[in-house]
């Protein structure tokens, strides 16, 4: 065995070893999730047919299960001598970047769904004005609630950027409060958001524009929610010692995730409360 620059054992001609790649162990747990995601989709099928919860409960339990063992299974692996080296590391950084690009494609179909009625709201079936948003929707204030949240969720984009530098820096300490509040933080735009839900003038569906905005707001929700946890995984991890200054690309992929979330919600802001506002006239 060698260690490239950053410490990492690389495989050598007496170690056996004939490539540096990762060569996983036999796993039960892809097919126990394909089948678990099977589950869901057929648990959808038979919510909005049958209104029967049984199925899309079972699968979406089954799936978090898959998922919690998977990442365990990845942490063991990490901490492994030989197993993740350098160019498994490069492989995991394009992984996540392809990710985070497929994630960023998945809103563009909500933002090009939203524009294709906004600047041509002749397109909106049974329309009785051509005006966006349509005639009778009351949007949202967004210098109320949505105002807050952003100011909330650019704040975590410097906890987490805080947090990420005293990693960098072996500071700790910093490190573990950075994330600490950057969880808080998350924690405290979804309760904000809950509470915005709450007090919609309108309701999901009917008509399209309450469609488009529960769609895009709800998922970027969602990604804040999956965004803090796997923040929150971090936290833990960083407070038993997991990271180091010269390998820590779980956190790292989390900090990606959340800036990604952060300018997703920019562009929300701006096209949806602040655009949208902008052109309400109440009928």
């Amino acid at each position: 065995m060698s260690s490239d620059t950053h410490g990492v054992i690389l495989p050598t001609a007496s170690s056996g070893l004939k490539q540096p790649y990762h060569l996983v162990d036999p796993s039960p747990l892809p097919i126990f999730g394909a089948l678990f995601a099977g589950l869901m989709v057929l648990g959808v099928v038979m919510f909005a047919h049958f209104h029967s919860w049984s199925l899309l409960i079972i699968g979406f339990l089954g799936v978090l299960t898959v998922m919690a063992l998977w990442w365990r299974n990845v942490l063991q692996e990490s901490g492994t001598p030989g197993l993740h080296t350098a160019v498994v590391r490069l492989g995991l950084r394009y992984g996540m970047l392809l990710f985070i690009t497929s994630e960023v494609m998945f809103f563009v179909a909500f933002f090009w769904a939203y524009f294709n009625y906004a600047l041509f709201p002749e397109n909106v079936a049974n329309a009785t004005a051509l005006m966006w948003p349509p005639q009778g929707i009351r949007t949202f204030d967004p210098y109320n609630l949505p105002l807050l949240n952003t100011m909330i969720l650019l704040l975590s984009g410097t906890t987490v950027t805080w947090a990420h530098h005293a990693l960098l820096e072996g500071d700790r300490k910093s490190l573990i409060t950075g994330l600490a509040l950057t969880v808080l933080l998350g924690a405290s735009f979804t309760g904000f958001q809950a509470l915005e839900y709450s007090h919609a003038p309108f309701h999901f569906g009917g008509t399209i524009y309450p469609s488009v905005f529960f769609l895009a707001t709800g998922f970027h929700g969602f990604h804040v929610i999956v965004g803090t946890i796997f923040l929150l995984v971090c936290y833990v991890r960083a407070r038993g010692g997991a990271f180091t200054p010269q390998r820590h690309f779980g956190f790292e992929a989390a900090a990606w995730y959340w800036h990604f979330v952060d300018v997703v919600w920019l562009f929300l802001f701006v096209c949806i409360y602040w655009y949208g506002a902008s052109q309400s006239v109440v009928g």
